[in-house]
C-alpha cells in the first residue's frame, strides 16, 4: 500500500473518530505501520495541531471547519511538524489532492493556504 494510500486512510480514520466520537478505527492494529503513526500522532497532539489550525484559519473558528478538512489539515500538520521524513511539499500535495477529491470547491485552496503559511513559518 503506498503512503498516499495511508494517508488517505488514517484522514478517514480520524474523520470517523471526529463524527462518531468514538476511537478512530485505524488505530486497532489491522492497518500500516505509517497509516497507524498518523492516526496516533494527531491523536497525541490533537491539541497543539487544533490550536495551530485555529490560529491560521484567520477568521473560522475551528467548529466551523468541515469534520474532514479539519482531518486532512491535522494529518498534513503532523507530518510537517513531528515527521522529519515527509518534506513540506509531499505533506501539502497530499493534503491538497484529498481536499479537491473528498471536500467542496473552496477546500483545496483553504488547504493549502493554512498549510502553506504553516510551512513558511517553519521555514522562517
Amino acid at each position: 500500500m503506498r503512503r498516499s494510500d495511508q494517508r488517505r486512510a488514517a484522514v478517514f480514520a480520524l474523520y470517523q473518530g471526529e463524527v462518531t466520537g468514538r476511537e478512530p478505527a485505524e488505530e486497532r492494529g489491522d492497518s500500516k505501520p505509517f497509516t497507524q503513526d498518523l492516526v496516533a500522532g494527531v491523536e497525541e497532539h490533537r491539541a497543539e495541531l487544533d490550536e495551530e489550525i485555529a490560529r491560521l484559519a484567520r477568521g473560522w473558528e475551528l467548529d466551523r471547519i468541515a469534520a474532514l478538512e479539519k482531518s486532512i489539515l491535522r494529518v498534513a500538520l503532523y507530518e510537517l511538524r513531528h515527521r522529519d521524513d515527509v518534506p513540506a511539499e509531499v505533506a501539502i500535495d497530499e493534503a491538497v489532492s484529498l481536499a479537491k477529491r473528498y471536500c467542496g470547491a473552496e477546500a483545496p485552496g483553504f488547504v493549502n493556504g493554512i498549510l502553506g503559511t504553516a510551512a513558511r513559518a517553519e521555514s522562517a
